[in-house]
């Protein structure tokens, strides 16, 4: 059985078949979903210390990023 991977590619990201974050790029604008990662990214940062693990919530910050910088 494969390893869960909260942090890339939770399980309930993809349901119905695409990735949640796919669907949002494809609806935004190019500078709406750069604002979009930017904020996430904010977001798993302010909250890490809250929801028990922060080490994945640094992780998740890293990946929204890391995908911000792809997209530049």
């Amino acid at each position: 059985m494969a390893k869960k991977d909260m942090v890339n590619h939770p399980a309930h990201y993809t349901k119905g078949g695409i990735e949640t974050i796919e669907y949002l790029k494809a609806k935004s604008s190019v500078k709406g979903f750069q604002t979009y990662l930017r904020l996430n990214a904010l977001k798993y940062l302010s909250r890490a210390e809250e929801k028990g693990n922060m080490k994945q919530d640094l992780k998740k910050a890293l990946w929204y990023i890391d995908r911000l910088l792809k997209e530049l």
